[in-house]
């Protein structure tokens, strides 16, 4: 399988649909410009047989963290800290849906994020789940802030621990 940068005069972006109009949206107008502007990074998993063909993406960047909406134990660890790893976009092709994709898209995406904070410090890795999505992130160890039950984190160190 191979996660690449989203490349617009490769990837067939127009071809992409998950069923989700914003998703869809940004994949095919705002990523590029995300990127160019140093916003974002969105990397896709192309098909093998197709690499034009986007099965899924996601979307990097970072975020503030109010450290308030954390767990008591958490503020106090972490009082320093102000931003976290984000996975602004996670999304399957509803033609590949089913498939094992979307876990395999955020493996890979906690993987970069994990390689990131070895240079840059954070301790968070922050989702904002579409509606439906939560209990997915809820599967890999993501928790809910306190003020927000679809804005989901987990610790870099959950992070390194499960990847091993």
């Amino acid at each position: 399988m191979n996660v690449v940068l989203l490349d617009k005069a490769k990837h067939d972006r127009k071809r992409f649909n998950c069923g989700v109009e914003v998703l869809n949206n940004y994949v095919k107008v705002m990523a590029s410009q995300q990127a160019k502007k140093d916003n974002s990074r969105t990397f896709v998993l192309e098909d093998e047989l197709e690499p034009s063909h986007i099965i899924g993406f996601y979307t990097l960047t970072m975020t503030p963290i109010d450290l308030k909406a954390l767990p008591d134990k958490l503020q106090k660890k972490h009082q320093p800290s102000t931003s976290g790893g984000l996975i602004a976009r996670l999304s399957v092709d509803q033609r590949y849906k089913g498939k094992g994709f979307g876990e395999w898209l955020l493996i890979d995406a906690l993987r970069k994020l994990l390689s990131a904070s070895d240079s840059v410090v954070f301790p968070f890795v922050i989702v904002n789940a579409k509606d439906g999505a939560k209990q997915f992130y809820e599967r890999y160890g993501f928790a809910a802030f306190k003020d927000a039950g679809n804005k989901l984190f987990i610790t870099i160190s959950d992070v390194r621990k499960s990847m091993g």
